[in-house]
């Protein structure tokens, strides 16, 4: 059975775009697919702990190869609970609006906590960083009220899919796929624009098929 993991990165529940855009394509692709097994995570509803000292001081004796004291080794325990329900997953669907040109501060927390050495990646001096995650493909539903792809920067800069593109690559995630709401409070007709962003969910859905 394949799972996949829908993480919400806005508060805004059903009246979030992100999050209606990434449920067209979700909606479509679990008519496609009977048995595929949804995983939701809405962050701001999610007991996320915080990056902590201990957290910090167990990353680093990780990366050093040392023996976590017994705080340490409860704070990392915390992290690999968190962790291995992502890493449980077969596919990602993230929903991000654009905050400030980056991504949520809730979302950056769960990729802080879950992006750590030995979990989602490892590091050679020599040849940089390693993703362990194998196999893995990842959807992106994106949002924002004026940046626009190929505008004047006084438009906005896309620190957005950027960064989820990036993060995801290095952890070992090879497909990656995005759909666009992108500007939201520009374009002529905000209702039709978003009417047609829900319409390349479904396509894309379709075209990746049964799984």
């Amino acid at each position: 059975m394949t799972t996949l993991l829908f993480l919400q990165g806005s508060p805004r529940k059903s009246a979030s775009q992100s999050v209606q855009v990434a449920q067209a394509y979700l909606d479509a692709l679990c008519a496609i697919n009977l048995d595929l097994k949804v995983d939701t995570i809405e962050l701001w509803d999610t007991e996320l702990p915080a990056f902590d000292g201990d957290k910090a001081a167990a990353k680093m004796r990780i990366l050093a190869g040392q023996e976590h004291t017994d705080a340490e080794r409860s704070a990392w325990d915390e992290i690999l609970t968190i962790a291995d329900r992502f890493i449980a997953a077969d596919r990602y669907l993230i929903a991000s609006p654009m905050w400030n040109s980056g991504i949520p501060y809730r979302l950056k927390q769960y990729i802080d906590l879950i992006h750590q050495p030995g979990v989602l990646w490892t590091l050679d001096p020599e040849t940089g960083y390693h993703g362990l995650l194998k196999d893995k493909h990842a959807t992106l539903a994106l949002t924002s009220g004026v940046y626009s792809q190929g505008v004047a920067p006084e438009f906005g800069v896309d620190h957005h899919s950027t960064y989820l593109r990036d993060w995801l690559t290095q952890a070992g995630v090879t497909e990656i796929d995005e759909i666009r709401f992108q500007p939201t409070m520009l374009t002529a007709d905000p209702a039709e624009s978003l009417r047609n962003a829900r319409a390349s969910a479904v396509e894309l859905a379709r075209a990746h098929g049964p799984l």
